[in-house]
């Protein structure tokens, strides 16, 4: 019967859903009793979190703490700098226009004019060519 509790704890505990207690009878079991054979694979496993869970660091951790004061300082210069960069790049890229574009510029506009007030006064043409249509559709129905 105990094996087959150790077996879905065993499942439970590789899908990672073991309690904290579950996981200590897992412990206990591998660690102070007699494993069974089909189970001895396990073994190594939690005689090494054992050990792990025993070792003691012996060096106390030296973290470096003005470094981060005077990198972000530096990080605030770099940004700065390629902020003034980006802005002059963009000032001093703009396309600008040379005289002779503008003279076709301006050639360009006017003719555009041009153009609006003929297509103007060809539709008024057009209308009295409506009235000349309806002449000649009278005089084709006499004379027929």
């Amino acid at each position: 019967m105990e094996s087959v509790n150790i077996e879905k704890l065993l499942e439970a505990y590789f899908e990672g859903n073991t309690t904290l207690n579950e996981e200590v009878i897992l412990r206990t079991y591998f660690t102070e009793k007699e494993v069974e054979p089909q189970f001895q694979m396990y073994a190594p496993l939690f005689a090494g979190l054992k050990a792990a869970k025993q070792e003691v660091a012996t060096k106390e951790p030296v973290l470096p703490e003005s470094l981060g004061i005077n990198r972000s300082w530096w990080y605030g210069i770099a940004a700065s700098a390629a902020i003034v960069v980006l802005v002059a790049g963009f000032m001093f890229s703009r396309p600008s226009i040379t005289a002779q574009e503008q003279e076709a510029l301006t050639a360009f506009n006017e003719s555009k004019k041009a153009m609006l007030i003929l297509s103007e006064n060809f539709n008024k043409g057009t209308g009295h060519l409506a009235i000349v249509n309806e002449f000649n559709n009278t005089k084709n129905r006499i004379l027929k």
